[in-house]
């Protein structure tokens, strides 16, 4: 062989090491580190912007997409211990067109953390107004999307801010009583009977008890390896504290029927999406919100968890969309009547 054509193939080779062992040690030694390498890539390559937007002394980190107009801009609230990026499955599925944005709930990721907030749904609520008035979401009523606790929060926010809110999209909500009691509330209850109420389900220390909550919140068995498990645990553990403090402030009796206690009070045309086979909150919860709320849109996806934006984000972006113009039909008519 040439000996210039071996050189080439030396450094060709030796080019394509560095990085691949890099990424190798850091899979081993740093998982963690990939984990958050990996939602930065995802939101580059899919056009999200992060950015901070300042409430007084208060800091509030959020990424978008898109510029208002004449389409209602989407604001996504995420559930109890995820982040702004959890959305990212959904935007993959979302048109570049529309205006999105996704804030880090209060005490989360980049937003602000105090010992000293009032992370009670309605405390939540109050300081998500605070950010839309902040980045002037409300020129024009917007479109909310929440998960979880995260759809708590929104179908509070509905409530108490009705002129800011166009529609809005609720995803397996908590803060709704329930006839049948879901695999994660008798997990509590004989925590709570056994006094280790500290080993809350949705708070992983260990590989294991993550590969537990992943079970638990999804329907779809996904086969994640030991090492991304540990990351996943590893990016928690510094924030489980503040997960604790927080849990135990949402299931509160002032919090853990918030949802419930306004569902009366939503105007807005409400869709409802929920996993049949949720086994953190029970999918009976959707026809709680159904008999309460006027014109409410019920869709229950079967072979689906209560991860219904991970298992699931082609469907719930379509049927956001199909939503959003069906109400703009609707709109168009009304307008042409």
């Amino acid at each position: 062989m040439d000996l210039d054509v071996l050189n080439m193939f030396v450094i060709a080779g030796g080019t394509l090491a560095i990085p691949i062992l890099a990424f190798v040690a850091s899979f081993l030694l740093w998982p963690s580190a990939l984990i958050r390498i990996y939602y930065w890539y995802w939101r580059r390559a899919l056009g999200m912007q992060v950015r901070y937007a300042n409430y007084d002394d208060y800091q509030f980190c959020y990424s978008y997409r898109g510029r208002p107009g004449h389409r209602p801009s989407i604001l996504m609230l995420h559930g109890f211990s995820a982040h702004k990026d959890m959305w990212l499955s959904i935007v993959k599925f979302l048109p570049n067109n529309l205006h999105l944005v996704c804030v880090d709930m209060p005490g989360h990721e980049g937003t602000t953390r105090s010992d000293l907030d009032d992370y009670s749904i309605s405390g939540q609520a109050k300081r998500i107004h605070q950010f839309v008035e902040c980045i002037k979401l409300n020129r024009k009523p917007f479109h909310l999307v929440g998960t979880s606790m995260g759809g708590n929060v929104a179908g509070v926010y509905a409530a108490q801010y009705p002129e800011d809110i166009c529609s809005l999209t609720l995803i397996c909500p908590a803060g709704l009583p329930s006839t049948t009691d879901s695999k994660f509330i008798k997990q509590l209850r004989e925590l709570q009977e056994s006094k280790h109420i500290d080993r809350i389900p949705l708070i992983p220390s260990t590989p294991e008890e993550m590969a537990d909550m992943l079970k638990l919140c999804s329907y779809v068995r996904f086969k994640v390896p030991q090492q991304i498990l540990q990351g996943l645990v590893d990016v928690r553990i510094p924030h489980n504290e503040f997960y604790r403090k927080l849990f135990l402030e949402i299931v509160d009796e002032k919090s853990r029927h918030s949802l419930h206690e306004n569902m009366s009070k939503i105007k807005a045309p409400t869709q409802v999406i929920w996993g049949k086979q949720d086994q953190v909150l029970d999918v009976s919860g959707a026809s709680v919100l159904a008999s309460a709320i006027p014109d409410c849109h019920v869709y229950i996806l079967e072979n689906c968890g209560h991860s219904v934006v991970v298992e699931r984000p082609r469907k719930t972006a379509n049927l956001i969309l199909e939503f959003l113009a069906l109400l703009h039909s609707i709109d168009n008519n009304k307008k042409q009547a």
